[in-house]
């Protein structure tokens, strides 16, 4: 997977496919609401295996019952990559089994 910044018009085709998610301050991001603080909690700690898996990490924030994430690649310069997309993915996957609502 490469760490090479992607054109605008890449950024806007795979954010298409990623309902939810959008852009902020350059920033790919989303938030969710779960149904409770410990549901939340487990939610984040999944986020957190995965971004260790990926070698590549977000900015997480755990609220009351919200997970809220803001991803761009370091060692682009702060640009959009392919790990970003990939991350939020793979969170869009496991989101679901937290009881994300």
């Amino acid at each position: 997977m490469t760490s090479e910044p992607l054109s605008q018009k890449e950024i806007e085709g795979r954010l298409a496919e990623l309902p939810g998610w959008s852009l902020d301050g350059g920033k790919l991001t989303r938030s969710y609401r779960l149904g409770s603080h410990f549901a939340a909690t487990g939610l984040v700690v999944h986020i957190a295996r995965t971004q260790d898996e990926l070698d590549h990490h977000s900015d997480l924030t755990l609220g009351y019952n919200t997970v809220t994430l803001a991803v761009h690649t370091h060692s682009a310069g702060g640009a959009l990559t392919d790990l970003d997309f990939e991350l939020a993915r793979r969170v869009e996957e496991l989101a679901p089994a937290h009881g994300v609502q």
